[in-house]
């Protein structure tokens, strides 16, 4: 459960509260959001968490069963979710025709006690057969919660059953419903019914912001296109921002037999989408290489960014000499995926890339320290030293800390040190870590290879870290160097 301990223990307590006043006639409606199926949940484990909470008179069985008018729904609902299973027992008896209580009656569908299961599933099942459509939206959002419980299939396989003959309203407030494991259920159960169009499916995966309901209509879509007809539903998808459905779009080009039009996809900028664009071309037996040339070639002014990435993914070595004045692009994307591309080709050039390290464009940054560190590219240690300065943009720190963490010596040790004081928190903790994880095994041959004065001066940064990494660090950094046998 991700609801935090606190909010458990009011909304309990505020229930419980209420149902100490049982004259005032609340509602759960004013104490909980009862569409929130995760309020159903939490109020069930939060009661059990105050223990303490109850006196001898609320609720009991004799009270239950004796109380005249019937408990309102807080004592109700504090009872179904009580300790003493013969109190929940018969609160659900008492619960029968409420159906704002429905939820907690799926709840105790999966109670570990097997007679107010058993009460419980007879009760759900009769309360959701006159039950609005919206009501039983929520009970689903319940159950689909209380499924992953022990004795939680049977709520769920109810609602499954149910939910296959329902009516459309009922089918469309799943839809609807703002909680996604409920949308989800309702988008599989009116395409396994067919209660949606063609045209409607492909707008909601064009347009949906649920990747799961994305591919569940795209996936539908498509389905309806296995003669090759209907082409027209494929041009939602072709539009769609989602990268995963216009890639699904792209791919029943194929099957339509609009193969040319996937070419206007090879510089897609999502990399799901160039390959099945590619897959199209070439099961039309076209080679898409000579476009992503043609492409990088042209004006650099009309080079999309997704250009560079195609020619990286399917380019040779030879194609490096395309790529490489498109590092000085002034459009940053077209950069990182230069930079990709050279790096996807293995044609990395250390000294090439060194410039783009002070980018201003941190994914540029970061691209060329990945391209670096991915290949074995390694740079002069003045150059990150530099690039370390406190004055340096946090990007090109950043990127200079990662490649330093491939150098592991006495510089990277030296630089972690003068970091460990740093005004960036984030650099400080990195330091730190680097600095507790490091003992090359050549430590003893290169700290004695350092002239006296850089000798000195290491030492004097590690006796400046004890206070930041413990005496016990620092004595074993100075077994490591031999620091305790100083000449």
């Amino acid at each position: 459960m991700n609801t935090r301990r606190a909010d458990v223990d009011d909304l309990a307590l505020a229930v419980a509260t209420a149902a100490r006043h049982p004259a005032g006639r609340t509602t759960l409606e004013s104490l909980l959001d009862t569409g929130d199926p995760r309020q159903w949940v939490t109020l069930d484990f939060g009661v059990r968490r105050l223990p303490w909470f109850w006196p001898a008179d609320l609720p009991s069985m004799v009270w239950l069963e004796m109380a005249e008018p019937p408990p309102g729904e807080p004592v109700l609902a504090v009872a179904l979710c009580h300790p003493d299973g013969r109190v929940r027992q018969a609160a659900l008896e008492r619960a029968a025709g409420v159906p704002a209580l429905l939820p907690l009656v799926a709840v105790r569908c999966s109670d570990w006690v097997g007679p107010v299961r058993d009460v419980a599933r007879a009760l759900l099942r009769a309360g959701l057969a006159g039950a609005a459509p919206r009501t039983v939206a929520l009970v689903a959002a319940v159950a689909l919660r209380t499924a992953v419980r022990r004795h939680g299939a049977h709520a769920h396989d109810l609602l499954m059953e149910i939910l296959e003959s329902a009516d459309a309203e009922v089918t469309d407030t799943l839809l609807d419903s703002r909680d996604p494991a409920t949308r989800r259920l309702g988008h599989r159960i009116a395409v396994r019914r067919n209660l949606l169009s063609p045209a409607r499916l492909a707008r909601i995966a064009a347009t949906d912001a649920d990747v799961v309901v994305q591919d569940v209509c795209a996936d539908a879509v498509l389905a309806h296109m296995k003669d090759g007809r209907h082409g027209e539903l494929l041009e939602p998808l072709l539009r769609a921002r989602a990268p995963r459905v216009r890639a699904s779009g792209v791919t029943a080009l194929h099957r339509t037999g609009r193969h040319d039009e996937a070419t206007a996809f090879l510089a897609d900028r999502a990399g799901i989408v160039r390959a099945c664009a590619r897959w199209v071309l070439r099961q039309r037996g076209a080679d898409p290489l000579p476009r992503y040339r043609e492409l990088c070639a042209g004006p650099s002014a009309d080079v999309p960014p997704g250009a560079a990435a195609g020619l990286g993914e399917c380019g040779t070595r030879e194609d490096a000499a395309l790529l490489l004045p498109l590092l000085a692009h002034p459009v940053a994307r077209v950069r990182v995926r230069a930079v990709a591309a050279l790096c996807a080709l293995g044609t990395v050039d250390a000294e090439r890339l060194r410039p783009l390290l002070d980018d201003p464009s941190a994914a540029v940054t970061r691209e060329v320290s990945t391209a670096l560190v991915s290949s074995g590219g390694r740079l002069p240690e003045s150059c990150l030293w530099e690039r370390l300065a406190a004055d340096r943009p946090r990007h090109v720190r950043a990127a200079a800390f990662r490649l330093l963490a491939t150098q592991r010596g006495i510089f990277q040790l030296r630089c972690c040190l003068t970091l460990l004081d740093d005004a960036d928190h984030r650099l400080r903790a990195q330091a730190r870590t680097a600095v507790l994880r490091w003992g090359p095994a050549d430590a003893p041959t290169a700290y004695a290879a350092l002239p006296a004065d850089e000798r000195a001066r290491l030492d004097e940064l590690i006796d400046r870290a004890t206070p930041v990494l413990g005496e016990d660090k620092v004595r074993l950094l100075r077994f490591y160097l031999r620091a305790g046998h100083r000449s």
